[in-house]
C-alpha cells in the first residue's frame, strides 16, 4: 500500500463533530482532500419528560440493562447528568461506542464481538442475561430491530427517544461540486445520512464512489436509491477509510 493512496481524492464527510473531524484528519494524511459537510445534526428529544422519567428510573436501579448504540446517546447522557447504578449492566453497539461510555466514566459489560450493530448485538447477546428489564435510549427515527430483537429474547424492553435526528441543507457549493464530479467519494455513516444524501444529492454522478460503514447501512443506502460501491467490514471509521483504500488501490500500487 502506498503512503498516499488517496492523493487528490475529494472525499465529502458529510457528518461533523469529533466523527467527522476525526475522519478528515485521517484522510488527509492518506493524501485527500477531505469536505466536512454535516448533513444531518442532533437535536433534543421532543418528549423530555419521557426521557427524564426514563433516566430517574436508571439511576434508581429499575432497570437490569442500558443499551447505548451511538455516542450521541452518551452525550445526552453526560448532559442530563444520568449515573447508572454498578447493579446495571451497560451495552454497546460497538467499539466506538464503547470507547465514548468509557471516556465518559461509564463502565461497558457487553460489545458485540463479530457484528457491531443492533442485528450483531440481539445475535450475540449473553445467552445468561435473557430476562430482566432493558432499557433502549436511541434516536428518535430509529428503527425497531433492537427493541423488537431484544424482546423476542424475553426482555422487557423500554424505548425511549434521547434525541431527535434532523436533516441539514446542503451548501450551494457542496451540490455544486457533487453534481459536477469534482467529490470523487462520499463517507456514508448511517442511514440517516444517505437518505440526506439522496434527497439533498442525488442523481450522483456514476463515478462516484459510495462507501458504506457496514453491510446494514449499504442496505439502508441501497433502500434510499443510492448505488454503493464500497462496504466496510466492521462499523468503524477506520474500516470505512480502509475500505476506501482498498478500492483506490486494488492492486497495492498508487
Amino acid at each position: 500500500m502506498t503512503a498516499k493512496p488517496l492523493r487528490g481524492w475529494r472525499v465529502l464527510v458529510p457528518r461533523g463533530g469529533k466523527w467527522g473531524d476525526g475522519v478528515a484528519a485521517d484522510l488527509r494524511t492518506l493524501g485527500a482532500i477531505p469536505i466536512v459537510a454535516p448533513l444531518i445534526n442532533f437535536a433534543s428529544a421532543d418528549d423530555g419528560p419521557a426521557l427524564a422519567n426514563a433516566i430517574h428510573e436508571l439511576s434508581d436501579g429499575q432497570f437490569d440493562w442500558v443499551v447505548i448504540t451511538s455516542a450521541t446517546t452518551v452525550d445526552v447522557f453526560v448532559g442530563q447528568g444520568a449515573k447508572i447504578p454498578a447493579g446495571t449492566r451497560i451495552a454497546a453497539v460497538g467499539e466506538t461506542t464503547a470507547a465514548a461510555l468509557t471516556l465518559a466514566g461509564y463502565q461497558v459489560d457487553f460489545v458485540p464481538a463479530v457484528d457491531n450493530s443492533a442485528r450483531g448485538l440481539v445475535k450475540e447477546w449473553p445467552k445468561t442475561a435473557i430476562s430482566g428489564r432493558v432499557l433502549v435510549p436511541q434516536s428518535d427515527i430509529a428503527e425497531p430491530n433492537l427493541v423488537t430483537g431484544l424482546g423476542a429474547l424475553g426482555l422487557d424492553v423500554q424505548f425511549v427517544a434521547a434525541y431527535r435526528t434532523v436533516g441539514v441543507p446542503a451548501s450551494d457549493a457542496v451540490r455544486a461540486d457533487v453534481a459536477s464530479g469534482r467529490i470523487k467519494a462520499v463517507l456514508v455513516s448511517s442511514g440517516s445520512v444517505a437518505r440526506q444524501i439522496a434527497a439533498q444529492l442525488a442523481p450522483l454522478p456514476e463515478d462516484t464512489v459510495v462507501a458504506c460503514i457496514g453491510p446494514r447501512t449499504a442496505f439502508d443506502a441501497r433502500a434510499a436509491g443510492l448505488r454503493v460501491s464500497v462496504i466496510a467490514d466492521y462499523r468503524s471509521a477506520e474500516s470505512l477509510i480502509a475500505a476506501l483504500v482498498e478500492h483506490a488501490t486494488p492492486d497495492g500500487v498508487e
